[in-house]
């Protein structure tokens, strides 16, 4: 069991760690998040460099920041008037991988499957299986 703060921190309530874990993932479960993360990748950035690479409006792009911030998931830095974004933790990136290693393993097997049916000969016009003790051109009451 994982110690989580309620709202606003009045309270404290006990959750199983499956539920923090799932929290986790619904934090990354938007298209948005999962681009800025990926763009993250190669250093800090500002919502100015973001922006034109994630195609969001800025109010948006801010929305979807700060709930990845909120997560612990990503860190501001004030540069000037600039705030810069950056991972907390680099095996964020591991994460985003394995991700990727598995739907492109789901992809392969999907494809392999794809080809192995459409190299089948199919019968013009398959003749349904008959039930044993049926006469052709007979309806079986059984």
């Amino acid at each position: 069991m994982v110690r989580a703060a309620g709202r606003g921190d009045l309270e404290s309530v006990t959750r199983p760690i499956y539920q923090v874990k799932a929290d986790f993932f619904k934090t990354l479960a938007h298209p948005a998040r999962i681009r800025v993360l990926e763009l993250l990748r190669d250093g800090e950035r500002s919502v100015g460099e973001l922006i034109p690479e994630v195609g969001l409006e800025a109010s948006h792009l801010s929305q979807q920041l700060g709930i990845l911030r909120r997560a612990n998931v990503l860190q501001s830095r004030k540069e000037g008037s600039t705030v810069r974004y950056s991972v907390t933790d680099p095996r964020m990136f591991d994460l985003l991988e394995v991700a990727r290693a598995i739907l492109t393993s789901t992809l392969a097997e999907t494809r392999q499957l794809l080809a192995e049916l459409e190299g089948l000969e199919l019968e013009e016009h398959p003749e349904p299986p008959r039930r044993r003790g049926a006469r052709p051109g007979r309806i079986s009451t059984s």
